[in-house]
């Protein structure tokens, strides 16, 4: 669960309601990473690392929006997180006591955000990834991990989104 937390934050650095960015430059992107344990605080970033985290952050996303039943190019998801995973040198490392995880080779921003694709590999090695979903709104469209017995949670909350859309519908039943 400590990996889909990881991921949960940086997907939802971004709200698509509210306008907020939270990754809107390469200083931000840095400061999210190294409060986050992922580089440390003398690493360096430029615009080409913000354009790649953001589009590991929207593959992620995209994957859970698959996750959670909408028809989305999980092909395009998955060449992103493998784009990072190359440039990150992301590594297979095998414990003795038949554990496995996933290491960068690479140092810097690159290397940060091949942990975060590790991230993504390790939950769906342990099977806990097909939780990890997207809300179905297309206004909100953030990320949560589903935690209801049949996994069928299919919004972020029922208080907003889930409510908004069974309003929708009871409106376009009754016009």
């Amino acid at each position: 669960m400590e990996q889909l937390e990881l991921i949960l934050d940086f997907v939802n650095t971004v709200d698509f309601e509210e306008d907020r960015e939270e990754l809107d430059s390469a200083a931000a992107l840095r400061r999210w990473l190294a409060a986050h344990g992922l580089v440390s605080e003398g690493a360096s970033a430029v615009g080409a690392d913000l354009r790649a985290a953001l589009t590991l952050r929207e593959a992620i996303r995209d994957l859970a929006l698959a996750n959670n039943g909408v028809d989305v190019d999980a092909g395009e998801a998955a060449h992103a997180l493998e784009w990072a995973a190359r440039r990150a040198r992301l590594v297979v490392r095998f414990g003795e006591d038949g554990s496995v995880r996933f290491e960068a080779g690479a140092a810097g921003i690159a290397g940060a955000l091949g942990k975060l694709a590790a991230a993504v590999a390790t939950a769906m090695a342990e099977g806990s990834w097909s939780r990890f979903k997207a809300c179905r709104s297309d206004t909100c469209r953030w990320a949560f991990v589903d935690e209801s017995r049949n996994a069928s949670r299919t919004w972020c909350s029922m208080q907003t989104c889930g409510n908004r859309e069974k309003a929708r519908h009871f409106r376009s039943r009754h016009e």
